[in-house]
């Protein structure tokens, strides 16, 4: 089994700053601090939000109402100084230089590989930043519109370098305010896709892939419609995945993923996908259930029949939840290798991203010391019914809120890392995906 510990890259080496008294890059962690972070039972670590950050995606989440509104609920006394933007508004795969560039990076790998650790990098495949250079390089790898479609739904598009594009969206709530969509359906989107994971998998030992259900033929025909245009007669991931593996055939790769399409995923060539239905098991049914959860994924794993055969997953309960486990993300000191409930409303990709480091720091103010950047304003509710046609579990959606929760320092060195709560909550929560406070 995999186990694999989430790292709030940019949280973390301003903790390490502070401690040492200067700035601390990737290139520049000590090996102590390595060192905290391989726990016994660890064998892969993912920095999140290591990728350039936009620009034009921070502009866009200082002028929204809903998210200035949520920084202040989070830190009373926020300045635009503090919000750094989406670690999902990726303006390019390429690392920050703020966090010690691509040099930085490598460091970094040896120092968990020395340790026998392995990388884990994030891969956004279904939207980019406003400022992206495919918008003016490559606008066919996009999803299009009019001028009447941005004076009809404002919200829905944008206009970018003399041309309208769509905002990223899933099929359940509005678009995000702070991304563009891409097409999933283009041939040029496609290729680039494997060129983009291929380069990642020079870096890095596993990839895991955002919202990766969003891509697949039929949810994102049901999503886009015409707009897509005709569906390929492959679909996305299969296309994918073969072609990265025959540069990378060992590269671990790692799914987001909802709706009960985690074994759909693993099919089409994953890895590892999330458990969604155990994630709300441990978050709304009771230790017996959770129990029987568990039991039916051991004994799959006994029967080594994980990931074979076809089949439903929603009429076979062993199978559904065999799928892999998500990442592992609690306080530290919780248990290695077993997922953490997280808070009720704590969204996808929230504070964690929008919130600049320093800014935690201000957190002890909050009640009960946790900020969570965003609002609650779904919390509790049920998902929408799906788009017509679509056999999905409306239980299980993903949540639409960029918050984080993030801790601020107690006594004493700060843990090894910060860890972020999961973005996958049920009921679906998701508030705007603003900068760094994403879901």
């Amino acid at each position: 089994m995999t186990v694999i510990y989430e790292v709030n890259t940019g949280v973390w080496l301003d903790g390490l700053s502070r401690r040492r008294g200067h700035r601390v890059t990737l290139g520049e962690v000590p090996g102590e601090a390595w060192d905290e972070i391989a726990r016994p039972g660890l064998d892969t670590v993912w920095l999140m939000g290591v990728w350039e950050r936009s620009p034009a995606g921070l502009a866009i989440a200082l002028r929204d109402p809903a998210l200035s509104a949520s920084f202040r609920q989070a830190l009373p006394d926020v300045t635009e100084g503090d919000v750094a933007g989406s670690p999902y508004c990726v303006r390019d795969h390429v690392v920050d230089a703020s966090l010690g560039g691509p040099e930085g990076l490598a460091a970094a790998r040896a120092q968990l590989a020395a340790r026998g650790l392995r990388l884990l990098l994030d891969f956004v495949p279904n939207h980019v930043a406003p400022d992206h250079p495919w918008l003016t390089e490559h606008p066919d790898r996009l999803i299009r519109g009019t001028a009447d479609d941005l004076e009809r739904a404002p919200a829905d598009f944008v206009e970018a370098g003399g041309r309208i594009y769509a905002r990223g969206r899933d099929p359940y709530f509005p678009p995000w305010p702070d991304v563009v969509q891409l097409n999933a359906f283009a041939d040029g989107l496609r290729a680039a896709t494997v060129d983009t994971l291929v380069a990642i998998g020079d870096q890095a030992d596993g990839v895991r892939c955002d919202m990766a259900m969003l891509m697949m033929n039929d949810v994102f025909a049901r999503t886009w419609g015409e707009r897509a245009g005709p569906a390929p007669a492959e679909d996305f991931w299969p296309y994918v995945i073969p072609r990265v593996r025959t540069r990378h055939p060992d590269l671990l790769l790692v799914a987001e993923a909802y709706w009960d399409l985690e074994h759909a995923l693993r099919q089409q060539g994953f890895d590892h996908c999330y458990d969604k239905p155990l994630y709300d098991r441990l978050c709304q049914e009771d230790a017996a259930s959770v129990r029987l959860s568990l039991i039916h994924m051991a004994r799959r794993h006994r029967a080594g029949a994980e990931g074979a055969g076809g089949g439903d997953d929603r009429r076979d309960p062993a199978r559904r939840d065999a799928v892999a486990r998500g990442p592992v993300r609690g306080p530290p000191g919780a248990p290695t290798g077993v997922p953490v409930p997280q808070a009720a409303g704590a969204g996808r990709r929230a504070a964690a991203g929008l919130l600049r480091p320093s800014a935690a720091r201000r957190r002890d103010r909050a009640p009960g010391g946790v900020a969570a950047v965003g609002p609650d304003r779904m919390a509790g509710r049920r998902h929408p019914p799906p788009p017509a046609g679509m056999d999905l579990d409306p239980r299980r959606g993903p949540p639409r809120g960029r918050r984080q929760l993030l801790r601020p320092p107690g006594p004493g060195p700060p843990p090894p890392a910060v860890a972020r709560p999961a973005r996958h909550h049920a009921p679906p929560d998701r508030p705007p995906h603003g900068p760094d406070v994403r879901p």
